[in-house]
């Protein structure tokens, strides 16, 4: 239960508590590791020197017997002697014990004899086999009365006496002891100064880690608070560049203002469809509504009997006709675009690059432009006989050239009469025009020039969207329904190809659609006879 408490706790913690947690966690680990290790070392090392001490103290009491070591505990030894002692021997407490284990006599080097049983450690049985098992290593041992503990070793005696004495060879040990009391306080004090440095250590990192994760996080807040404008709507805020492109935040700075860049392009393509669908749904219901009120009108003034004459029901009739025609052309050339919107362009060219017919009705076959073109100039002189023009190649350079692709015929032939009527309604009476047809690299062309007024940039921009018309007008004689150039661009797309606009005010303007050539085709070396005559009409 504490356990799953604890977890909420830290999964509530921000970011910043948690990096700071865990950066105090470390560092407590770290030195406490490090206190360890050296208050190990320290009493290893300690531990060693008093065992060499030892060592030394049993070498030289081992011949000395008894007697002259409770002797020289009794007498005030010299000042050498003494000095030896302490800095040599480390004041030890002598116990020599019979081969059996029997303490014989007990002595302390610097508070005299008999007074180690109160004082001295408490030491196990010490038989002969208990010293050859030690052999000759220092061991630990508790004191008599507790507390301080003692380093203990032992040692077969070798003095005269003893020597003499055995006639077996029996003898018994010494025992030579020192207190750990100096070392143990040596360490315990290490470890009380550790303990307060590492707490002050801990504390001033604690507040500098503050400060410096507050600081290394700031950049995160920033992101915050950017992130948080941009929901409240302002997509077009981005997070600023806080930090390198290498570093983590740069990196996380650069794909977050990436994601951002599409999002608002998401957007505003969806706006804009959005906007561009109303504008759609206005003016189709704009252009259907007028055919059909006009329509509607006459059907009315006949029903009631404003018609008397037959001249004048003859009449209505023929406009009726005429709005019923307007009105059919309308809806098909809106039911057109919308199975052109349907398609992939993509989709498009791979089926155009194999010849297939497409889904929405296009039925390609080898074809060359100029048949198309020659036909175009004939819509010309139909259309204003008093206009001079002219069949050249792309951008007016030569005759026209060769420029065979793979097309549906019927398709391409609405391009171009859309264009050549664009022309022919835009452009003041006895304006020349100039239609080109060639191949330009990996694409045929097919163009239509004039040299009327021009466009605008932005009417540049415009002039192949829907219902667009340069003039603002609603006239049909100028403005038309404005869908002539869109079914042209949606035309040439579903071919696989675009359709180019270079105008400017004044310079007139030039439409060029521009096609996958297919090359290798019959139609490079050879025009068909349609387009023969095209050539002969220009040379007369």
């Amino acid at each position: 239960m504490n356990g799953g408490r604890i977890g909420a706790v830290w999964r509530r913690a921000s970011l910043r508590s948690r990096v700071l947690l865990l950066s105090v966690a470390l560092l407590a680990a770290c030195f406490t590791a490090f206190s360890a290790v050296s208050g190990s070392a320290l009493h290893a090392y300690m531990q060693d020197r008093v065992d060499g001490q030892l060592r030394a103290s049993a070498q030289v009491f081992a011949l000395l017997p008894p007697t002259v070591a409770r002797t020289g505990a009794e007498r005030n030894p010299p000042t050498g002697l003494a000095d030896f002692g302490t800095d040599v021997l480390g004041n030890p407490v002598i116990t020599y014990i019979t081969a059996d284990g029997t303490v014989e006599s007990s002595i302390d080097s610097l508070a005299g004899p008999n007074r180690s049983a109160t004082t001295g450690p408490a030491l196990p049985r010490l038989d002969m086999a208990a010293v050859v098992r030690h052999g000759g290593r220092p061991f630990t041992a508790d004191g008599s009365q507790g507390g301080t503990r003692w380093r203990v070793i032992a040692v077969p005696r070798r003095d005269a006496d003893v020597l003499d004495g055995s006639a077996d060879g029996d003898r018994g040990s010494v025992v030579v002891a020192t207190s750990l009391a100096g070392v143990d306080h040596t360490v315990d004090r290490m470890w009380r100064i550790y303990e307060i440095a590492g707490l002050c250590v801990l504390g001033a990192m604690a507040v500098a880690g503050w400060f410096a994760v507050r600081s290394g996080l700031g950049p995160l807040s920033r992101i915050e608070q950017t992130a948080a404008e941009i929901a409240g709507g302002d997509l077009s805020r981005r997070v600023p560049e806080l930090a390198g492109r290498r570093t983590e935040i740069g990196r996380l700075a650069a794909a977050l203002n990436g994601m951002l860049g599409q999002l608002e392009t998401a957007f505003a393509a969806r706006a804009e469809s959005e906007a561009r669908m109303s504008r759609f749904v206005a003016d189709a219901s704009h252009e259907l509504r007028t055919p059909l009120a006009g329509i509607k009108g006459l059907t009315d003034l006949h029903r009631m009997g404003a018609l008397a004459g037959k001249a004048d029901i003859d009449h209505t009739m023929d406009r009726i006709a005429r709005e019923s025609e307007r009105l059919t052309r309308l809806v098909e050339d809106l039911l057109l675009l919308a199975r052109l919107d349907e398609q992939d362009p993509g989709g498009a060219g791979a089926a155009l690059a194999q010849g297939a017919p497409l889904s929405y009705g296009l039925d390609v076959a080898p074809m060359d432009l100029r048949t198309l073109a020659a036909d175009a100039l004939h819509d010309v002189r139909a259309l204003d006989a008093a206009r001079p023009v002219t069949l050249t190649g792309p951008d007016g350079d030569g005759p026209p050239g060769s420029a065979p692709a793979l097309a549906d015929e019927a398709r391409l032939r609405q391009v171009v009469t859309n264009l050549v009527g664009n022309a022919v309604t835009h452009t003041p009476t006895g304006t020349p025009v100039r239609i080109g047809v060639g191949a330009v690299g990996e694409h045929v062309v097919l163009e239509v020039a004039d040299e009327g007024p021009g466009l605008t940039p932005e009417q540049s921009r415009h002039v192949f969207d829907r219902f667009y018309r340069a003039d603002g007008s609603r006239t049909r004689a100028t403005g038309g329904a404005g869908l002539g150039l869109a079914i042209v661009h949606s035309l040439v797309t579903a071919h696989a190809g675009h359709v180019e606009v270079h105008s400017a005010p004044g310079q007139g303007a030039v439409f060029r659609v521009l096609l996958p050539r297919c090359a290798g085709h019959p139609l490079e070396s050879a025009a068909p006879s349609r387009t023969g005559r095209a050539a002969g009409v220009l040379n007369r």
